[in-house]
C-alpha cells in the first residue's frame, strides 16, 4: 500500500473513531436527558392526577371516569390505581408507539423512564396508590431527528475535513511523486532535478536527491570530457582537429567493405603546395595558423553535402570523404573556391605564394582501397600540373547506374517473391561463447543472380522510401529464426525507417505476433541517423522494451562522449565502429580512448561491443579494455575453433 493511501486510511480511521465516539456520547447524553425528563413528567403527572382522584371522595365510578378522561387527553402508556394491598382497582393501558422511528433504533436506544407513583387519600382514608407512565413516542422521535441532524453535521464536517486533507496531502503527494519520478529516471539512466517542496522533511529528501543527481551528472560529464579528449588524441590531427590518417583510412576502409554501407561516393584530396617552403617564408606559427584555417574551410565545404569525413593524411595533404555524393565537380570546385578566398583575404597568397590543388575520384562499394588511393593521387598530380587552385576529376567507376523506377521495381519484386535472406555472423564474448547472431539482410534482385549485400541496394531503397518495408521483412525473418532455435539475433533499422509512420505500428504487430521470440530480438540503429531522430528513437525503445526486445546503436564512435543524449535515449547497448578499434593493439592512444569509453558506457549500464574486428591482436586488446563482445573475422566461436 502506498504512503498516500496509508495516510488516507489513517485519516479515515481517525475520522471514523472521532465520529463514533462523539456520536455515541451525544446520543447517550440525549437518551439520558430525555429519560430523566420523562421520569420527572411521570412523577408530576402522578401527583397532579392523584390529587384530582382524591377529590372524588372514594367514588370508584367517578374516579374511573376521571381516569378515562385524563387517559384520553394525555399521552400515557398506562395509568393504574392499586389498592393499599396492591390489587389493581383501575387500569388504562396503550401499546407503545414510535411514530415512524425504525424498530432497530427503538431497540438500540430503549428508554425506560421511572414511572410516577403517588398516594390517593380521600377524606383522610387511603384509597390506594396511582402509577403513571407517560408515552415515550415523542422522545424516540426527538432522538431520531437529533441523530439525523448529528449525522448531517458530521457528514458536512467530514467533507470539509476531506477537502482540507486532500489539499494537505497534495502538498505531500506532488513532491513525493516528483521524487519517485526522479528515482525512476535514475533507473532509466536519466538525470533530472526537481524543485524543492515547502515541507521541511521532503525538502531535505529532495535536496539530497538533487545533489546526488548533480554529482552523478557531473561525474559522467567529466568522464565524457575525458573520453572526448582521448578520442581527439587517438583519432584527430592535433593541429587542425580533423581526423588523422589512421582514423580516416579506417573510415574509408569501413565504407568500402561494410555490409550495410553506401553504394558509392566521392573522395577528394586537397594539397597545400610547397609546405616546407611556406615554413621558411612565413614561419611555423603562421604556417600552422594557415593549415588550421584551411582545415576549417574544408570542413565548412563538406558540411554542405551531408555526411562526411575530413582527414589530414600528412603535412600538406587533406582528404574529404563524401558518401553518396551525387557530383564530383560541385564539392571539388567549392572547396577550391573556399581555399582561394581564404588565402586571398588573408594576404598569404601574395606574401608566401600559398596555393592549393584538388583531385577528386568516385568510389564504389567493394573497390580496392589501394586502387582508389592511386587514382586519387593521379588526379591530384594532374591538378598540380595545371597550376594553383586547379581541380582535376576522375569520374570513372564500375558501378551500374539504374533509374529510380527500375530500382524500385526490382526491390519490390524481390520482397514480394520472398527473395530476402538473412546472413548470420556471430557476436562472441571473451570466452568465445556466442551471445547473438548479427543478421544483415541480403536481397536477390534477380532470380538467377546471387543475393546482394545492403551496400548495393540500400541507397536506392532510401531514395525510393522502401527502407521501412525492408526492415520489417528483416525483423520478421529474425523473429521466425529465433522462434525456431531460441538464439538471439540482431537486425538493422535504417534511421530513414524511423520517419515512416507505418513502421512503429507494424513492428508492434510483429512483436505481438511473435511475443515468445521478441526478447531475443536486438534492433540496431546507425548512430549518425539515430541522433538526428531522438524522439522517434525514444519511441522505438519504449515500444521494444514493452515486448522485451533490445535497442542499441551501431557504427558508434562520434557521439559516445555525449552521455546526456545516450541517457535520454534509454538504449541497451552500443557497438563501436571498426574505425574506432582498428589498429588498437599498436596504438596506446586508441587503447586509452576505447578503455575510457567502455568504462563510461558501463557506468551508464550499457553493454559495449566492437564490430568489424579483423585482427586477433586487436581482439585481445579489446578484451583488456573489458569490452562485452566482438564481431568480425576475429570473432571465431569456441565450437568453430574446436572443429
Amino acid at each position: 500500500m502506498s504512503l498516500i493511501r496509508q495516510v488516507w486510511l489513517l485519516l479515515l480511521l481517525t475520522l471514523a473513531l472521532a465520529f463514533a465516539g462523539a456520536f455515541g456520547l451525544s446520543m447517550l447524553s440525549a437518551r439520558q436527558y430525555l429519560a430523566t425528563q420523562l421520569a420527572m413528567k411521570n412523577h408530576d403527572s402522578a401527583q397532579s392526577l392523584a390529587q384530582t382522584l382524591a377529590g372524588q371522595h372514594g367514588d370508584l365510578p367517578s374516579m374511573a371516569a376521571t381516569l378515562d378522561r385524563q387517559f384520553e387527553i394525555g399521552f400515557y402508556e398506562h395509568l393504574r390505581l392499586r389498592t393499599p394491598q396492591g390489587a389493581t382497582l383501575l387500569s388504562r393501558e396503550a401499546p407503545p408507539m414510535a411514530d415512524g422511528v425504525p424498530d432497530w433504533f427503538v431497540d438500540l436506544l430503549s428508554l425506560h423512564p421511572t414511572q410516577g407513583l403517588a398516594p390517593v387519600v380521600a377524606d383522610g382514608v387511603s384509597v390506594g396508590s396511582l402509577e403513571v407512565l407517560g408515552h415515550t413516542r415523542f422522545a424516540y422521535r426527538e432522538l431520531w431527528r437529533g441523530m439525523l441532524r448529528t449525522l448531517s453535521a458530521f457528514a458536512l464536517l467530514a467533507i470539509a475535513l476531506g477537502a482540507l486533507a486532500h489539499l494537505l496531502l497534495r502538498r505531500i503527494r506532488v513532491p513525493l511523486e516528483a521524487t519517485v519520478r526522479q528515482a525512476q529516471a535514475l533507473t532509466e539512466r536519466r538525470f533530472i532535478t526537481v524543485s524543492e517542496p515547502s515541507v521541511p522533511e521532503l525538502r531535505n529528501v529532495t535536496r539530497a536527491m538533487n545533489l546526488m543527481v548533480d554529482r552523478l551528472k557531473a561525474m559522467f560529464d567529466e568522464q565524457a570530457g575525458q573520453v572526448e579528449m582521448l578520442r581527439r588524441q587517438a583519432n584527430c590531427d592535433p593541429l587542425t582537429g580533423v581526423s588523422n590518417r589512421p582514423h580516416f583510412m579506417s573510415r574509408l576502409k569501413g565504407l568500402l567493405s561494410s555490409e550495410d554501407g553506401v553504394a558509392g561516393g566521392a573522395l577528394l584530396l586537397v594539397r597545400i603546395s610547397d609546405l616546407q617552403g611556406l615554413n621558411r617564408r612565413l614561419g611555423r606559427v603562421a604556417t600552422d595558423a594557415m593549415l588550421r584555417e584551411a582545415g576549417h574551410a574544408i570542413i565548412d565545404s563538406a558540411t554542405r553535402v551531408g555526411s562526411f569525413e575530413v582527414g589530414r593524411l600528412n603535412g600538406s595533404d587533406f582528404a574529404m570523404l563524401l558518401p553518396e555524393a551525387a557530383s564530383l565537380r560541385e564539392p571539388a570546385v567549392d572547396v577550391s573556391a573556399r581555399l582561394r578566398s581564404l588565402l586571398r583575404e588573408s594576404g598569404r597568397e601574395r606574401l608566401g605564394g600559398v596555393s592549393a590543388v584538388v583531385g577528386a575520384v568516385r568510389w564504389w562499394h567493394g573497390a580496392p582501397i589501394s586502387s582508389l588511393l592511386a587514382a586519387a593521387d593521379q588526379a591530384l598530380a594532374r591538378a598540380e600540373a595545371k597550376g594553383a587552385f586547379a581541380v582535376e576529376l576522375d569520374d570513372t567507376g564500375d558501378g551500374v547506374m539504374l533509374g529510380e523506377d527500375s530500382w524500385r521495381s526490382r526491390i519490390e519484386a524481390a520482397l514480394t517473391a520472398e527473395r530476402a535472406h538473412l546472413v548470420e555472423f556471430p557476436l562472441i564474448d571473451a570466452s568465445r561463447a556466442v551471445l547473438l547472431r548479427e543478421c544483415p539482410l541480403r536481397l536477390q534482385l534477380d532470380e538467377a543472380a546471387e543475393p546482394l549485400s545492403g551496400a548495393k541496394w540500400l541507397p536506392m531503397a532510401r531514395r525510393t522510401q522502401l527502407t521501412a518495408r525492408i526492415d520489417l521483412v528483416a525483423a520478421e525473418l529474425a523473429l521466425r529464426a529465433i522462434a525456431r532455435d531460441g538464439i538471439p539475433r540482431s537486425v538493422n533499422l535504417s534511421p530513414h525507417s524511423l520517419k515512416d509512420s507505418a513502421l512503429m505500428p507494424q513492428l508492434r504487430g510483429l512483436l505481438d505476433l511473435h511475443r515468445a521470440a521478441s526478447p531475443g530480438l536486438w534492433l540496431e540503429v546507425d548512430e549518425a541517423g539515430a541522433f538526428n531522430e531522438l524522439r522517434l528513437l525514444r519511441e522505438l525503445v519504449s515500444m521494444a522494451h514493452a515486448h522485451g526486445a533490445r535497442v542499441g546503436l551501431e557504427h558508434a564512435g562520434a557521439h559516445i562522449a555525449e552521455p546526456g543524449v545516450l541517457l535520454e535515449a534509454g538504449l541497451d547497448f552500443i557497438k563501436l565502429d571498426a574505425s574506432v578499434t582498428e589498429g588498437l593493439a599498436h596504438d596506446d592512444a586508441r587503447i586509452q580512448h576505447v578503455a575510457s569509453s567502455v568504462r563510461m558506457l558501463h557506468g551508464l549500464d550499457l553493454k559495449v561491443y566492437a564490430e568489424g574486428v579483423a585482427d586477433a591482436a586487436d581482439a585481445d586488446a579489446l578484451w583488456q579494455c573489458n569490452i562485452d563482445g566482438i564481431t568480425g573475422p576475429a570473432a571465431v566461436p569456441a565450437d568453430a575453433l574446436a572443429a
